[in-house]
């Protein structure tokens, strides 16, 4: 048998022994400066999240604090819109159509006017007028409407038909009261006119001529008795225009009132052409 060679046995510690060969597990103790590393990431983490933010504020606050954006969104939500103006339906002036309103008077007798500003205190006190019951208003003054063209007449009552007549102070009692109406607002249209003879009676068209009837309460009458004043190309005069047949103007042929389609020649501007003056009654 050959023999064995003697010597002395191998230094384990020279050859640690594998994992696999022992069934040991490795050292798992903490390396050396692991705590410092820690400490490192932190620390890069804590800087990218503070350039983060900085980033974003920029971005969205561009220089404007968070109450401003506020303010400067209520102002311009809040911003007034224009209303639009609508148009006058009636000429002001010397025609004698338009009267200035004074201030409107309540139910309890105090004045609708608007009250002065004061800087402190309290508002002052309403203007107490009297009662409607303890002083009745004047009623509506009797209106005369004359020709322009024929300066000498005016709008005569005659069997119910509207003539133009020559009217005077020298005439009869009952002649002036027949050329003098109420000028009333419309009674199918208030921005327009109405002429009532203070009786329920009122001047409308009828079959295109004018004439005097009773109020019978329909839509109808109050819309033949109804006028619309335009614009006169005759100075202080006005043209009326009928309510249910726009384009139709009141004005005299053969010195009797009819309701014709307008015509842009100096005949019918002048025969449609009236001036209300004070009545003659």
């Amino acid at each position: 048998m050959p023999e064995r060679k003697t010597g002395s046995a191998p230094d384990p510690s020279a050859h640690p022994p594998k994992v696999w060969e022992t069934g040991e597990s490795l050292d798992e103790s903490r390396i050396p400066g692991t705590r410092r590393l820690w400490l490192a990431g932190a620390l890069l983490v804590a800087v990218l999240a503070s350039t983060v933010t900085a980033v974003t504020v920029l971005e969205d606050g561009t220089g404007t604090s968070t109450k401003d954006q506020k303010q400067n969104t209520t102002s311009a939500a809040d911003e007034p819109v224009t209303p639009r103006v609508p148009a006058a339906t009636a000429p002001s002036g010397k025609s004698g159509l338009a009267a200035p309103e004074g201030p409107k008077e309540k139910e309890d007798g105090t004045s609708s006017a608007p009250e002065d500003k004061q800087q402190g205190g309290a508002k002052p006190d309403p203007v107490t007028r009297p009662s409607k019951s303890a002083s009745p208003k004047p009623s509506t003054p009797l209106k005369s409407v004359r020709a322009v063209n024929y300066p000498d007449r005016y709008w005569h009552l005659s069997y119910d038909s509207v003539r133009l007549d020559q009217v005077s102070s020298h005439s009869s009692s009952r002649t002036r009261q027949e050329a003098s109406f109420k000028v009333v607002p419309g009674i199918a249209d208030s921005s327009c006119v109405s002429f009532s003879l203070g009786d329920k009676r009122y001047l409308r068209h009828q079959n295109f001529r004018l004439r005097a009837d009773r109020h019978d309460g329909s839509e109808y009458f109050k819309q033949d008795a109804t006028f619309c004043p335009r614009p006169s190309v005759h100075s202080g005069a006005v043209a009326l225009e009928s309510y249910n047949f726009r384009g139709r103007f009141l004005r005299h042929r053969n010195f009797e009132l009819r309701l014709d389609p307008a015509e842009y020649n100096q005949l019918y501007l002048a025969d449609s052409a009236f001036r209300l003056v004070k009545g003659l009654s």
